[in-house]
Protein backbone atom coordinates (compact mmCIF):
# COMPACT_ATOMS: atom_id res chain seq x y z
CA UNK A 1 0.00 0.00 0.00
CA UNK A 2 1.24 3.47 -0.84
CA UNK A 3 1.54 6.05 1.92
CA UNK A 4 0.00 9.49 1.41
CA UNK A 5 3.45 10.90 0.76
CA UNK A 6 4.08 8.18 -1.82
CA UNK A 7 0.68 8.78 -3.39
CA UNK A 8 1.59 12.41 -3.84
CA UNK A 9 4.73 11.33 -5.71
CA UNK A 10 2.68 9.23 -8.10
CA UNK A 11 2.61 5.84 -6.40
CA UNK A 12 -0.52 3.79 -7.04
CA UNK A 13 -1.90 0.84 -5.04
CA UNK A 14 -1.08 -2.45 -6.69
CA UNK A 15 -3.87 -3.89 -8.81
CA UNK A 16 -5.75 -6.89 -7.41
CA UNK A 17 -7.74 -9.54 -9.28
CA UNK A 18 -10.97 -8.32 -7.63
CA UNK A 19 -10.57 -4.81 -9.03
CA UNK A 20 -11.79 -5.18 -12.58
CA UNK A 21 -12.70 -1.56 -13.23
CA UNK A 22 -11.77 1.92 -12.06
CA UNK A 23 -14.66 2.08 -9.57
CA UNK A 24 -13.49 -1.08 -7.80
CA UNK A 25 -9.91 0.19 -7.71
CA UNK A 26 -11.12 3.44 -6.25
CA UNK A 27 -13.16 1.60 -3.62
CA UNK A 28 -10.28 -0.64 -2.58
CA UNK A 29 -7.86 2.27 -2.39
CA UNK A 30 -10.31 4.39 -0.41
CA UNK A 31 -10.84 1.61 2.13
CA UNK A 32 -7.08 1.19 2.52
CA UNK A 33 -6.61 4.94 2.89
CA UNK A 34 -9.24 5.14 5.65
CA UNK A 35 -7.63 2.20 7.44
CA UNK A 36 -4.21 3.86 7.21
CA UNK A 37 -5.53 7.12 8.63
CA UNK A 38 -7.09 5.26 11.56
CA UNK A 39 -3.92 3.29 12.28
CA UNK A 40 -1.30 5.99 11.83
CA UNK A 41 -1.18 6.79 15.54
CA UNK A 42 1.12 3.80 16.01
CA UNK A 43 1.48 1.30 18.86
CA UNK A 44 0.84 2.71 22.29
CA UNK A 45 -0.64 5.94 20.95
CA UNK A 46 -4.24 7.02 21.02
CA UNK A 47 -5.84 6.62 17.56
CA UNK A 48 -7.23 9.67 15.89
CA UNK A 49 -10.77 10.31 17.04
CA UNK A 50 -13.31 11.30 14.45
CA UNK A 51 -15.19 13.20 17.12
CA UNK A 52 -18.80 12.89 18.24
CA UNK A 53 -20.11 14.86 15.28
CA UNK A 54 -18.61 12.92 12.37
CA UNK A 55 -18.39 9.12 12.83
CA UNK A 56 -16.10 7.14 10.58
CA UNK A 57 -17.53 5.23 7.64
CA UNK A 58 -19.12 2.04 8.89
CA UNK A 59 -18.66 -1.38 7.33
CA UNK A 60 -20.85 -1.60 4.27
CA UNK A 61 -20.89 2.14 3.58
CA UNK A 62 -20.18 2.85 -0.05
CA UNK A 63 -16.92 4.75 -0.60
CA UNK A 64 -17.05 7.82 -2.82
CA UNK A 65 -16.76 7.33 -6.53
CA UNK A 66 -13.96 8.94 -8.48
CA UNK A 67 -16.52 11.32 -9.97
CA UNK A 68 -17.62 12.39 -6.48
CA UNK A 69 -14.01 12.90 -5.33
CA UNK A 70 -13.28 15.04 -8.37
CA UNK A 71 -16.44 17.09 -7.75
CA UNK A 72 -15.00 18.15 -4.37
CA UNK A 73 -12.44 20.20 -6.25
CA UNK A 74 -15.15 21.96 -8.26
CA UNK A 75 -17.40 23.12 -5.43
CA UNK A 76 -16.89 23.68 -1.71
CA UNK A 77 -20.61 23.06 -1.19
CA UNK A 78 -20.26 19.61 -2.78
CA UNK A 79 -17.30 18.84 -0.55
CA UNK A 80 -19.19 19.82 2.60
CA UNK A 81 -22.33 17.92 1.56
CA UNK A 82 -20.30 14.72 1.24
CA UNK A 83 -19.65 12.76 4.45
CA UNK A 84 -16.48 11.29 2.94
CA UNK A 85 -15.42 14.71 1.67
CA UNK A 86 -15.81 16.23 5.12
CA UNK A 87 -13.60 13.49 6.58
CA UNK A 88 -10.83 14.16 4.07
CA UNK A 89 -11.14 17.92 4.50
CA UNK A 90 -11.05 17.56 8.27
CA UNK A 91 -7.85 15.53 8.01
CA UNK A 92 -6.37 18.30 5.87
CA UNK A 93 -7.41 20.98 8.37
CA UNK A 94 -5.88 18.97 11.19
CA UNK A 95 -2.55 19.22 9.37
CA UNK A 96 -3.03 22.99 9.15
CA UNK A 97 -3.91 23.23 12.86
CA UNK A 98 -7.37 24.59 12.07
CA UNK A 99 -9.48 21.47 12.61
CA UNK A 100 -11.63 23.38 15.13
CA UNK A 101 -13.34 25.19 12.24
CA UNK A 102 -14.96 22.12 10.74
CA UNK A 103 -15.58 20.63 14.19
CA UNK A 104 -17.51 23.77 15.15
CA UNK A 105 -19.46 23.65 11.88
CA UNK A 106 -20.38 19.99 12.44
CA UNK A 107 -21.40 20.66 16.05
CA UNK A 108 -23.72 23.44 14.84
CA UNK A 109 -25.27 21.09 12.28
CA UNK A 110 -25.92 18.56 15.02
CA UNK A 111 -27.46 21.22 17.25
CA UNK A 112 -29.88 22.28 14.50
CA UNK A 113 -31.23 18.72 14.33
CA UNK A 114 -31.93 18.64 18.07
CA UNK A 115 -35.57 19.00 19.19
CA UNK A 116 -35.41 18.38 22.93
CA UNK A 117 -35.13 21.76 24.74
CA UNK A 118 -32.93 20.41 27.53
CA UNK A 119 -30.57 18.76 25.03
CA UNK A 120 -30.48 21.97 23.00
CA UNK A 121 -29.37 23.99 26.01
CA UNK A 122 -26.76 21.41 27.03
CA UNK A 123 -25.28 21.08 23.53
CA UNK A 124 -25.29 24.84 23.01
CA UNK A 125 -23.31 25.39 26.19
CA UNK A 126 -20.80 22.70 25.22
CA UNK A 127 -20.36 24.37 21.82
CA UNK A 128 -19.90 27.75 23.46
CA UNK A 129 -17.31 26.45 25.92
CA UNK A 130 -15.44 24.48 23.24
CA UNK A 131 -15.41 26.94 20.34
CA UNK A 132 -16.58 30.43 21.38
CA UNK A 133 -15.06 30.99 24.82
CA UNK A 134 -11.78 32.92 24.73
CA UNK A 135 -10.47 30.45 27.32
CA UNK A 136 -10.80 27.49 24.98
CA UNK A 137 -7.76 26.24 23.01
CA UNK A 138 -10.23 25.40 20.20
CA UNK A 139 -11.69 28.91 19.95
CA UNK A 140 -12.75 29.79 16.39
CA UNK A 141 -12.11 33.19 14.83
CA UNK A 142 -15.25 35.36 14.90
CA UNK A 143 -15.62 39.10 14.55
CA UNK A 144 -16.81 41.11 17.54
CA UNK A 145 -20.32 41.67 16.19
CA UNK A 146 -21.03 37.98 15.71
CA UNK A 147 -19.46 37.11 19.04
CA UNK A 148 -21.69 39.62 20.81
CA UNK A 149 -24.72 38.22 19.02
CA UNK A 150 -23.85 34.72 20.23
CA UNK A 151 -23.35 35.97 23.78
CA UNK A 152 -26.83 37.52 23.78
CA UNK A 153 -28.40 34.37 22.34
CA UNK A 154 -26.86 32.19 25.04
CA UNK A 155 -29.34 33.63 27.55
CA UNK A 156 -31.93 31.33 25.96
CA UNK A 157 -30.12 28.97 23.57
CA UNK A 158 -31.97 27.59 20.56
CA UNK A 159 -31.01 25.22 17.73
CA UNK A 160 -30.11 28.32 15.69
CA UNK A 161 -28.06 30.18 18.30
CA UNK A 162 -24.85 29.76 16.27
CA UNK A 163 -26.23 30.17 12.74
CA UNK A 164 -24.45 33.45 12.05
CA UNK A 165 -21.20 32.24 13.59
CA UNK A 166 -21.45 28.99 11.64
CA UNK A 167 -21.88 30.89 8.37
CA UNK A 168 -18.85 33.05 9.15
CA UNK A 169 -16.67 29.99 9.78
CA UNK A 170 -18.04 28.27 6.67
CA UNK A 171 -17.08 31.33 4.63
CA UNK A 172 -13.64 31.39 6.26
CA UNK A 173 -12.99 27.75 5.35
CA UNK A 174 -14.25 28.36 1.81
CA UNK A 175 -12.05 31.37 1.17
CA UNK A 176 -8.96 30.44 3.15
CA UNK A 177 -8.55 26.67 3.53
CA UNK A 178 -10.45 25.24 0.58
CA UNK A 179 -8.14 26.57 -2.20
CA UNK A 180 -5.14 25.05 -0.40
CA UNK A 181 -7.01 21.77 0.05
CA UNK A 182 -7.75 21.52 -3.68
CA UNK A 183 -4.07 22.22 -4.47
CA UNK A 184 -2.78 19.79 -1.82
CA UNK A 185 -1.04 16.48 -2.62
CA UNK A 186 -3.65 14.76 -0.42
CA UNK A 187 -6.57 15.80 -2.60
CA UNK A 188 -4.72 15.48 -5.89
CA UNK A 189 -3.72 11.93 -5.05
CA UNK A 190 -7.29 10.94 -4.18
CA UNK A 191 -8.71 12.63 -7.25
CA UNK A 192 -6.36 10.61 -9.51
CA UNK A 193 -7.08 7.21 -7.93
CA UNK A 194 -8.47 4.77 -10.44
CA UNK A 195 -7.62 6.87 -13.47
CA UNK A 196 -6.96 4.57 -16.44
CA UNK A 197 -3.43 4.42 -17.73
CA UNK A 198 -2.80 6.77 -20.64
CA UNK A 199 -3.06 5.04 -24.01
CA UNK A 200 0.18 3.77 -25.43
CA UNK A 201 1.73 5.96 -28.09
CA UNK A 202 1.39 4.51 -31.60
CA UNK A 203 4.58 2.96 -32.96
CA UNK A 204 6.72 5.32 -34.97
CA UNK A 205 6.49 4.85 -38.71
CA UNK A 206 9.61 3.27 -40.24
CA UNK A 207 11.81 5.66 -42.21
CA UNK A 208 11.01 5.77 -45.90
CA UNK A 209 13.45 3.76 -48.03
CA UNK A 210 15.63 5.70 -50.41
CA UNK A 211 14.61 5.18 -54.02
CA UNK A 212 17.38 5.25 -56.62
CA UNK A 213 16.65 5.58 -60.28
CA UNK A 214 18.57 3.21 -62.59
Amino acid sequence: MCSLAALARGCRPAAKPCCLCWCCCCSCSWAKWLAARGADAGPGKKPRDAGPHEPLLLDGDAPPTLEEIQSWGQSFDRLMRSAAGRKVFRDFLRGEYSEENIMFWLACEELKRETDPDAVEEKARFIYEDYISILSPKEVSLDSRVRESVNRSMVEPSPHTFDEAQLQIYTLMHRDSYPRFVASPLYKALARLGDPAPPAAPPAAPPAADVHCA
